[in-house]
């Protein structure tokens, strides 16, 4: 027998579990079957993406249930509210510093984190050091929200960095192209959010970031690779995002530092 097999029989905390499943067969049959369920299925995403009629009916805190949406966003919307959000007094470095924060989250392989749900504001993520600057920038995209009536702080977030780097593109005397970005997003709840399960993401987040890891296995070169997959993209796309969020100021904690070369100091050297 293995050290697992015993434990099952003399730790006294498994032999309370075990005990009760020796007394209760139904409730060992509901919390298999519901193990099961989450280890087939874990890796696939929301429950929208479930096909089938023996789709459950009930919500899960695993699969990141969000509320359904109530409202889409007209072209009027959307331009009002970049027009609140360009007079809000937020710098472009703040402007695409959250909108980077919200989406930064997101993992291709299992479909989680992302804008969508505006888990930003919400434990764990809003008390990451990680998000200090997202923290500080949520309070007045949280007032234009409530100004608004109607739209989602997720849409709101991912509008900040399309401001941001239109701005940008302003500011640099560019042909600041209207950036264009399908509406619709939700705002998770706080009971739709597993803190614990979701604190696990920081690491890539701080990757992303590209700052150290404490405590991390890996490299942190090796896990902003592994942030690029995760983002489905290319290496080369990563580096190409990375240098972009450098020149626009998103630097973690409003660091100077890792900023990019101009071409008077190239000439210099």
């Amino acid at each position: 027998m293995l050290v697992t097999d015993l434990t099952l029989r003399f730790d006294p905390e498994f032999e309370k579990i075990s005990r009760r499943f020796l007394n209760d067969p139904q409730a060992f049959n509901e919390a298999f079957a519901r193990a099961w369920f989450k280890l087939t299925h874990r890796d696939m995403g929301p429950k929208s993406r479930y096909l089938g009629p023996e789709v459950p009916k009930e919500d899960l805190i695993w699969q990141d249930p969000l509320p359904a949406a109530t409202h889409q966003p007209s072209a009027e919307d959307i331009a009002s509210l970049k027009t609140a959000i360009a007079g809000a007094g937020l710098s472009v470095s703040e402007l695409v510093s959250v909108a980077w924060a919200s989406a930064s989250t997101f993992r291709g392989g299992d479909k989680r984190g992302g804008a969508n749900g505006a888990r930003l504001a919400l434990a764990p993520q809003k008390d990451w050091p990680v998000n200090a600057i997202a923290s500080r920038v949520l309070p007045t995209l949280q007032a234009i929200q409530r100004a608004s009536g109607k739209a989602s702080l997720a849409d709101i977030i991912v509008l900040a960095g399309v401001v941001g780097v239109e701005q940008a593109g302003r500011c640099r005397r560019a042909s600041a192209s209207m950036c264009r970005l399908p509406p619709g997003r939700v705002d998770a709840l706080p009971e739709q959010t597993d803190v614990e399960s979701f604190d696990l993401l920081q690491r890539w987040r701080m990757a992303s970031a590209t700052i150290a890891v404490s405590k991390a296995v890996f490299s942190t070169e090796t896990l902003l690779i592994d942030k690029a997959q995760q983002l489905t993209l290319t290496a080369p796309e990563m580096t190409v995002l990375v240098g972009g969020l450098r020149v626009l100021g998103a630097n973690y904690d409003g660091s100077k530092h890792g900023g990019v070369y101009r071409p008077r100091r190239r000439a210099q050297q």
